[in-house]
């Protein structure tokens, strides 16, 4: 091995420290919850390549069948649909025949592993993009405690229909029979979710939910039911809900894959958080 000298020495610190500066100046711009919010669970992907998931706080729902939606792939636990690179959890979505479909995918659930009854949800992710590519940062009730779908609720913090690269909505589902209420962020003419990671935070409290993209607020609903033999408002918004995170192909919403559609493609989580009102 060749030794360096004092100056390639010193040139070698200033460069790593240049990059540890750079790196704190990435993480100190993402944007501080308001005052009031205590940190409660969270995971950074913070392992070495190819590693899997935390097992502690994440779960995989796995199968075909379509998931109500009309959806094409097949959810997997392989590492390779969903492992960390580069310090972010990628969810990957592939052509690929297997178990008789023709797309295999990830879906991650924090089910019986972390469960909230309100709080600010925090996730900073970069989200795919194509003709049928689906991404979905969402959450579904842990109990079911009013019934089945839609009455016990559904919270969709940012979802992304990937003809629409530049916009993502949020809503909410809930009611007999089924009704939703939502609202859409665009980003400026010509910028994708793609090309770059952004913030998308749910704050849920008794009788409001706000919805935010990298601080900006720009939907508050107050509004919903479910069945009134079940529960009264907030019903069902009232009860603990757990978190997903899922890449899907094709649906009744987005279309299905055309020969525009790049794949693989790739949903960057670089951190989740979860924050709830001090006491």
């Amino acid at each position: 091995m060749r030794h360096l000298g004092f100056g390639s020495k010193l040139a070698m610190f200033t460069g790593l420290l240049m990059l540890s500066l750079v790196a704190q100046a990435c993480r100190a711009s993402t944007p501080a919850p308001p005052e009031g919010w205590t940190l409660v669970w969270a995971d950074e992907f913070d392992a070495p390549d190819g590693s899997p998931v935390d097992p502690a706080r994440w779960s995989f729902d796995i199968g075909g069948g379509g998931w109500g939606n009309g959806e094409l792939q097949y959810y997997t636990d392989r590492l390779d649909n969903a492992c960390i690179e580069d310090g972010a959890l990628v969810i990957k979505a592939q052509k690929e025949d297997y178990r008789r479909w023709r797309y295999t995918s990830a879906r991650l659930v924090t089910r019986n592993k972390g469960d909230w009854r309100y709080g600010r949800i925090e996730v900073r992710a970069k989200l795919p993009y194509g003709q049928g590519i689906w991404p979905a940062i969402w959450m579904l009730p842990t109990e079911w405690r009013y019934g089945r779908w839609p009455l016990s609720g559904e919270i969709d913090i940012v979802e992304l229909v990937g003809h629409e690269p530049g916009r993502v909505y949020g809503t909410i589902h809930y009611g007999a029979p089924h009704q939703y209420r939502g609202a859409h962020y665009d980003l400026p003419e010509g910028q994708r979710f793609a090309d770059d990671y952004h913030v998308f935070a749910l704050e849920w409290e008794p009788g409001e939910i706000r919805w935010y993209v990298d601080g900006n607020h720009y939907q508050t609903q107050r509004e919903w039911f479910t069945s009134s033999t079940r529960g009264t408002y907030p019903a069902p918004f009232d009860q603990p809900f757990h978190l997903i995170l899922n890449v899907a192909v094709g649906g009744a919403w987005p279309g299905y894959p055309d020969e525009t559609t790049v794949f693989p493609q790739h949903m960057y989580v670089d951190y989740v958080r979860v924050y709830q009102r001090e006491k």
